[in-house]
């Protein structure tokens, strides 16, 4: 196999999962459900850190599954990344996503999923990935 073939397939997953993020944080703010018990329950902040410790989990295993191996400050740097991420998507609802704004706690909940998903990398790569 093609070398960039082979690392292609290593982030395929992280790659959808990050177009999905932006996709779903850059809809119209009209199209979102509206729900007294959601909004109650901040199930936006729980999204948040489900779509964000997705992307460090999925960008993990990829570099996992290509080096065999994944160092802390390599984690260090996902889990960073992924939180500049959204704040770089709170500033595209602010001034290019229709009826968005900018939140800073959805920035919070973004960081709070980044390390999130290190941890699930951790589990995963201790019960499965050995």
């Amino acid at each position: 196999m093609v070398p960039a073939m082979r690392l292609f397939r290593y982030y395929l997953p992280a790659t959808v999962w990050i177009l999905l993020v932006l996709y779903l944080c850059t809809l119209p703010g009209d199209d979102l459900p509206s729900n007294p018990f959601f909004e109650k329950i901040h199930l936006d902040k729980i999204v948040h850190i489900g779509l964000f410790g997705g992307t460090v989990f999925f960008l993990c295993l990829g570099v996992y599954l290509q080096k065999r191996i994944i160092s802390k400050f390599t984690l260090t740097i996902i889990a960073i990344s992924a939180a500049f991420y959204g704040l770089a998507i709170e500033y595209i609802q602010k001034y290019f996503a229709v009826h968005r704004s900018f939140d800073m706690s959805d920035v919070a909940a973004d960081i709070v999923g980044a390390v999130t998903g290190i941890i699930a990398f951790n589990l995963v790569r201790k019960w499965w990935l050995k």
